[in-house]
């Protein structure tokens, strides 16, 4: 297939240039280009970008596919922007062999619409007793080099140590859940004075903050990799720059929830705003967009979480935590780091794109934009406002908490290896 891409500003900067695709490549940057039969993409000056890459989504299938499948999952990343994107293991039955894993990995491939590529369980049955088989999962048809009890806490520190010393052997990441559970036990928000208020049972930020250290220690005794999941409070930020000035191997994410909601929400007690770990104080929010300027945060992942009505639609302590991500995900990192000056589309890249690609290893994703590069892309409108309605995304679940609320900047166009994806809000295939 040949895409001609007419007028994009690579990265927001410069001025528009054209892009000729064939073959799943980028073949030509220049100006006035053309190309018989070409498939023609008037971008008028809008910025493009490398496809983002999320470390973190639930795709529910096996399992909960009245939540969400693999197929609805691939194509609301596709219209989020996405080219691929890493399917949590806590899924029924939990992916802690090769068997389930080997299934996510080939009907993410049958859909086509996103490489989705699943993630390994630590444990068996994400219990944090027994180590799953995590080199049998790497060496199968899915390749996992990713592994995680997200939704749990791996809180058992020799299983914890152990499961880094596998990784390393493996040329994988270990991805915590980071949650020290006896300071959860029936925890509700965030403790602070809204909980207090509400008389909801506090969360404590050293719950997320103890385990994070922790596990940089084991991670650096052990020369191995880990990657911090959903990083919610300022502590946080502090216990990761300490640890990477001390060379250690950690990276983190932050979602986009975290970046711009708190628990001021809590007053309605709406369990859209219900989330793990919970949304934190404003001074907690302001410290993870600096984080994420700077670096010491890696990256942006949504923890696409999607839940049936009534899993949500219940009394707040009834309902399960989680949002869904992956079609506001641009829009909220355009509102809280573009807008705000701490970011530029670069910078954007850099968080959505290249710094996730390169956590996970993917040597495909998160290239730079330039000729001989894989065409995967996309092609955002930076002046667009809309209102999010989630009863119009992909997904089949509908739980956003930003609901109603106007955004900023949208997705245009997504393309995985030349092949269009998403255009014009639909996806394709």
């Amino acid at each position: 297939m040949t895409t001609l891409i007419k007028g994009a500003r690579l990265y927001g900067a410069g001025d528009p240039v054209d892009l000729l695709i064939r073959d799943g490549v980028i073949e030509t940057i220049g100006a006035d280009l053309s190309a018989e039969g070409a498939e023609v993409v008037q971008a008028r000056g809008q910025v493009l970008l490398p496809g983002f890459v999320d470390l973190h989504v639930h795709l529910r299938e096996p399992g909960r596919e009245d939540t969400e499948t693999i197929a609805t999952g691939s194509a609301a990343a596709a219209l989020g922007g996405y080219t691929a994107v890493f399917a949590m293991a806590n899924t029924d039955p939990v992916a802690d062999n090769a068997l389930i894993v080997e299934h996510v990995h080939a009907e993410g491939k049958r859909v086509g619409l996103v490489d989705v590529h699943p993630v390994g369980a630590v444990t068996v049955g994400l219990a944090g007793v027994k180590l799953a088989e995590l080199g049998t999962m790497a060496k199968s048809k899915a390749n996992v080099r990713m592994f995680s009890d997200d939704g749990h806490c791996v809180h058992d520190p020799l299983i914890m140590r152990r499961a880094l010393e596998y990784s390393k052997a493996l040329d994988a990441v270990i991805a915590q859940h980071a949650e020290e559970p006896r300071l959860t036990v029936g925890a509700q928000a965030h403790e602070g004075e809204n909980a207090a208020r509400l008389g909801l049972q506090g969360w404590p930020a050293a719950a997320e903050e103890s385990i994070v250290a922790r596990d940089c220690l084991l991670a650096q005794h052990a020369g191995a990799r880990l990657h911090i999941c959903h990083v919610s409070t300022a502590g946080t930020v502090d216990v990761l720059r300490w640890a990477k000035d001390r060379g250690t191997q950690v990276s983190a994410e932050v979602t986009p929830h975290h970046l711009l909601l708190t628990d001021d929400r809590l007053d309605t007690f709406d369990p859209v705003n219900k989330v793990n770990p919970p949304l934190r104080a404003a001074s907690d929010a302001q410290a993870l967009r600096q984080a994420l300027a700077e670096g010491v945060v890696d990256c942006v992942a949504t923890d696409h979480a999607p839940h049936a009505v009534q899993d949500k639609d219940c009394e707040w302590a009834a309902a399960r935590p989680g949002m869904l991500g992956l079609q506001t995900a641009l829009s909220v990192v355009a509102r809280t780091m573009v807008e705000t000056g701490l970011l530029d589309w670069r910078g954007v890249a850099r968080v959505m794109s290249e710094r996730p690609a390169a956590i996970a290893g993917l040597p495909d994703q998160g290239r730079p934009l330039a000729e001989g590069e894989p065409a995967n892309l996309v092609l955002i409108d930076p002046d667009a406002r809309w209102t999010v309605r989630g009863r119009e995304f992909a997904s089949i679940a509908d739980n956003t908490p930003f609901e109603g609320m106007e955004l900023p900047a949208r997705v245009v166009l997504t393309m995985l290896r030349g092949e269009i994806t998403a255009a014009d809000g639909k996806a394709r295939g």
